[in-house]
């Protein structure tokens, strides 16, 4: 395990400090960015503040990195790696200047009678306590917000094991109110640093049903169940299912397969809950798969969840 400060300079006037974290099971390298309130690489208000996997390497092979180009600390997808972001709790009901909660993030204010949107930066008024503990295969972060309507504390660890990287959730109720949310994983896919094209393939263990006109002529489904890359893209195309369905109630659904056929690696996606909703989006420098699942915690309550990522080569 390697605690590094990384001075990152994104091109313009902006630099700063960011503290980053290498952990390894000598299978699995991996880089993690630290949350931190002043340097941290994201602070951005739309994703969880932990476990944001700068890189990982596993048999030579890369699978997270930088996919965007501009770089600004709280731009609302400056981020990599199986990042996750939940639905704002309490927003709806939040009058203008009164708060809402985004879990990884803190209590924020809401500013006007505008609808929530991801992409919209909102004021942060409690960032919480965080706390992390790095040891040489495992990263374990947590967050404890104490004041308003809806008190929790947030843990997740980041787990090294053989080809497996473990992300471990639980949430814990402090409050009286029950939280009511849902949390998706961007998985933003970075396969040996290859643009997205011929080659790429994202197969889901079931019929996949719902529009896929905008996939357009870059992908086509193969078999049922494969989004298959047959033209490369440009720096504006986005092909994407806004709602991919098909999967059932159980979280054998849950389990998605990226293949980067041209450099010959592979990750499988599983998690111990099932599937809420599926979104596919996709750039020229990544591809994601974003599986979704339902959060419903009473108070004095809590709830876990693990997502496993197998990486292997074809």
């Amino acid at each position: 395990m390697t605690l590094l400060i990384v001075v990152l300079n994104s091109g313009t006037s902006y630099s700063q400090e960011v503290p980053k974290v290498h952990i390894s099971n000598g299978i699995i390298e991996c880089e993690i960015y630290l949350p931190d309130a002043e340097n941290g690489y994201y602070r951005g208000t739309r994703f969880d503040w932990a476990g944001v996997v700068s890189s990982l390497e596993y048999k030579n092979h890369t699978y997270f990195g930088k996919w965007f180009k501009k770089y600004e600390p709280t731009i609302h997808d400056v981020i990599m790696g199986p990042v996750e972001a939940f639905d704002p709790i309490g927003y709806d009901s939040a009058k203008p200047g009164e708060t809402f909660v985004k879990i990884g993030v803190g209590i924020l204010e809401r500013p006007d009678t505008a609808k929530y949107h991801f992409s919209r930066s909102y004021k942060i008024l409690d960032n919480g306590v965080w706390n992390f503990e790095i040891k040489k295969d495992k990263v374990d972060f947590a967050q404890q917000i104490v004041e308003g309507e809806y008190p929790y504390t947030y843990k997740k660890s980041i787990r090294l094991k053989d080809n497996k990287m473990m992300v471990e959730h639980t949430l814990i109720n402090n409050g009286d109110s029950t939280i009511k949310t849902n949390v998706f994983n961007h998985n933003f896919f970075v396969i040996d640093k290859q643009n997205t094209g011929p080659g790429v393939t994202i197969t889901f263990p079931f019929t996949i049903e719902g529009d896929k006109s905008r996939l357009g002529e870059f992908a086509e489904i193969v078999n049922g169940n494969q989004i298959k890359f047959v033209k490369e893209l440009e720096t504006k195309d986005h092909p994407m299912i806004v709602e991919l369905q098909g999967f059932g109630s159980s979280n054998k659904d849950y389990n998605i397969r990226v293949e980067n056929k041209n450099s010959k690696a592979g990750v499988r996606i599983t998690c111990d809950r099932p599937l809420s909703n599926v979104v596919f989006w996709s750039a020229i420098k990544t591809v994601s798969p974003e599986p979704y699942i339902d959060i419903n915690v009473k108070g004095a309550e809590s709830f876990s969840w693990t997502i496993t990522y197998e990486f292997y080569t074809l």
